[in-house]
């Protein structure tokens, strides 16, 4: 049974200077007792008699009482009031806030722009123009008819959190069904408008969470996905399981609807329905994680009772539906190609013949079906495949080469037309199109743009739909992309964005973001608050760190699990890039990261604590032996692993944030942000983990956490709410590296 943390132990950490004993292995009197030298007076957090015992390890958690929801603990919300109050006053004192609060709000004031979709002769899409919190869904009768405003969230909610979600038209385009997110939370609510007469129907759709938006033909109703209501006070941090589809007929009540689909023996499983653009077939995409391993099963739109029949059965791979032409599906998979391919399949019958069941009259529990075939169209190439659409007869495929996209048109048998002249190095977004329509859209954005909508027919120079006026000069910012090594040799891609004229042999403060994780590519993008730094005279670097998609299977599988510490490492080889090159002075380093990249922050500033100058840890994962105990966290394994599981957890605690604390250590500056209704990475998270750093012998650089109210994850938050976040948390980390602010 260890109690301590030998020398070789840190070492291996990447803290061999450090000989304390680390906070996880701390009791509670220990921490209880340390004496605190500080530049600020922190609140003082009570501490629990709580250590657990796991596989012979003592694991004390004695802020374990932060995890009640702050709604419905008097004590939370005392102590989020206390913590608020300290953040603002420190804040108060940061030259700057003011001056990049104006510039974030001049770098907001574009309209920025969502791709069309095209129903009954009709165009919807979203609008967000500068000044306007929530963005606006407007409609066109034909391309070029004039615009009229459908749905504006504007007045929903008197602060503005309140936002428009997922939405999708009927067939016909006369009715719209919408979903309605409210504070940031992943519950959504869904109605139904009139397309025609903007009103709003009474069909009302609740505890929706982690759904598309399907309609069935004739506008009869729409398939949704759902988890069954909680329990009273338990929404926000009760685990989702029971994941079902559903049918909702116009005109009914909730309680009336069809339950389509469901696994109740198999409760962790998630069910997700998508129609073909022909409205032939409904494909049900089943997973158990956040791996990409699905599930597929089918389902006859004319089907009496919506039989189900199982296309793709066992969780080995990823499979992603195109569209449908008649019985033909197209699919992406990454069934032997680990950089993915497109396939197609004839669901008429097994191997495109009769189904042998019902030719025999068997039943099907009886009736063993030969395997569907799949023939493959788009070989695995060496970028790695993003997502693809019919358009018409061909097929568009959208590529990330070295992080950045190439879009290349097919036929249907796979020949290759050539590729769409995009505008630069850059990042292609919400590919559309059907087998229905001979015109597909893209956005396109870089660091430097933000999105411009496109079409396209075929290959060469596609079609600007839109464009938005910026408030900046695109072409006075420099956008380039690097390649470094990390600690095993593996070379990195990093992105580099600055002011043309900035001289950078010279160094200058740089932010440094990263995520790696949950094969999520991190491709170019443009953030208003990212440039009101850029053009403050700073330098930003966006590293593609293993545990993405980039370059896929391989690269995802190369950072989770037990690979985790590779994210870690590729991290800290950015930093000290960026050092050895002298793009950045030593002490100019700040780090950014989110959720999964909130939990890259607060490890790697444990491991190098002397590399960093500081950080911002936003809605982090922390404490990596409960993140399965809450909402959606039981998803997240199959990146991270089981605690549970004796390798996993050996593994999770050895980077743990919260559990690799060390006392006498001098940590970056650094704040935390987190929400009072974030319902994906709960804020327990955040609070136990700033508690406990608080709580430590740890220097002078303030350590700090900004709760935000009526706020979530991170979608759907407020631009005034943007911009007051990222004024208080890039002048916190300006004023670290000596970014000057000043106007």
């Amino acid at each position: 049974m260890r109690t301590t943390t030998s020398f070789l132990a840190l070492a291996l950490m990447g803290i061999a200077t450090i000989t304390a004993i680390p906070a996880w292995a701390q009791t509670p009197s220990t921490e209880k007792d340390i004496e605190k030298v500080k530049a600020l007076t922190y609140p003082e957090t009570k501490i629990v008699d709580i250590v657990d015992e796991q596989f012979g390890e003592q694991i004390a958690d004695p802020y374990r009482w932060l995890e009640n929801d702050v709604r419905e603990d008097v004590e939370v919300a005392a102590w989020v009031e206390a913590q608020n109050a300290l953040t603002d006053s420190h804040l108060a004192t940061v030259e700057g806030r003011s001056a990049l609060s104006k510039s974030m709000t001049a770098l907001f004031d574009f309209d920025a722009l969502d791709v069309p979709v095209e129903a009954g002769g009709k165009y919807f899409y979203e609008r967000k123009s500068g000044g306007q919190n929530q963005g606006i869904l407007y409609v066109r009768d034909g391309v070029d008819g004039e615009e009229r405003i459908l749905i504006d969230p504007a007045g929903w909610s008197e602060d503005g959190a309140t936002a428009l979600a997922e939405w999708k038209p009927s067939e016909d385009g006369s009715l719209l069904v919408y979903a309605i997110q409210d504070g940031g939370s992943d519950w959504r609510t869904l109605k139904v408008i009139d397309v025609a007469t903007g009103i709003v129907k009474p069909d009302t759709v609740e505890w929706v969470k982690f759904s598309n938006l399907a309609w069935m033909p004739q506008n009869s109703g729409f398939l949704y996905s759902r988890f069954p209501e909680p329990e009273e006070g338990a929404a926000f941090q009760s685990l989702n399981k029971n994941h079902s589809l559903y049918l909702h007929i116009l005109g009914r009540e909730q309680s009336r609807d069809i339950k389509v689909y469901a696994t109740p023996d198999r409760p962790e499983l998630g069910h997700t329905a998508e129609l073909t653009s022909d409205k032939e077939w409904v494909v049900i995409t089943s997973s158990s994680g956040t791996d990409d391993r699905y599930e597929l099963t089918l389902v006859k739109v004319d089907a009496p009772k919506l039989e189900t029949r199982k296309l793709v059965e066992g969780f080995d791979h990823n499979w992603s539906l195109i569209d449908g032409v008649g019985d033909t599906l197209y699919f992406i998979t990454n069934k032997n190609a680990k950089r993915l391919r497109v396939v197609k399949t004839d669901v008429s019958g097994p191997k495109g013949g009769a189904d042998p069941c019902e030719e025999t009259g068997s039943a099907s529990a009886d009736c063993v079906q030969p395997p569907f075939v799949f023939e493959e169209i788009v070989p695995e190439h060496s970028a790695t495949i993003d997502g693809a659409v019919l358009v018409g007869d061909m097929l568009a495929v959208d590529f990330i080469d070295d992080a950045k996209s190439r879009l290349e048109l097919f036929n249907l048998e796979g020949t290759p037309k050539g590729v769409v002249d995009l505008p630069g190095l850059g990042t292609v977004s919400n590919l559309s199109g059907s087998a229905r329509s001979s015109k597909g859209y893209f956005a396109f954005g870089s660091f430097n743009q933000p999105d411009a909508i496109y079409s396209f027919q075929d290959i060469g120079t596609p079609d600007i739909w839109a464009k938005p006026v910026l408030p900046f000069d695109p072409d006075g910012i420099a956008v380039s992309q690097r390649f470094y090594q990390s600690k095993d040799g593996t070379k990195i891609p990093l992105f580099l964005v600055h002011k043309k004229d900035l001289d950078l042999s010279k160094g200058a403060p740089t932010l440094l973001y990263g995520y790696g994780g949950f094969n999520i590519s991190v491709l170019p993008g443009y953030s208003a608050p990212k440039m009101a730094w850029i053009e403050a005279g700073g330098v930003y670097a966006s590293a593609n760190l293993r545990g993405g998609g980039e370059y896929g299977k391989e690269w995802h599988d190369g950072g989770r699990l037990q690979n985790k510490q590779n994210v870690f490492d590729d991290f800290i080889a950015a930093g000290e890039y960026l050092i050895a090159e002298g793009i950045t002075p030593k002490d100019g380093l700040a780090i950014e990261g989110r959720s999964n990249g909130g939990l890259l922050v607060g490890a790697v500033m444990n491991q190098r604590p002397d590399l960093f100058t500081t950080g911002h840890a936003a809605v982090g994962v922390m404490d990596m032996l409960r993140f399965d105990r809450f909402t959606a966290g039981r998803y997240w394994v199959d990146d991270y692993g089981y605690p549970n599981k004796e390798a996993d957890f050996k593994k999770l605690l050895s980077y743990s944030p919260y559990h690799n604390l060390v006392d006498g250590v001098d940590y970056p500056a650094l704040m935390v942000s987190t929400a009072d209704t974030d319902d994906r990475v709960v804020p327990g998270h955040s609070f136990k983990y700033i508690a406990r750093l608080q709580a430590l012998n740890t220097g002078d650089k303030p350590h700090l956490i900004r709760i935000e109210t009526r706020a979530g994850h991170g979608s759907g938050k407020p631009t005034d709410k943007l911009i007051e976040e990222y004024s208080d948390i890039y002048g916190f980390m300006a004023d670290a590296v000596g970014l000057n602010l000043a106007p």
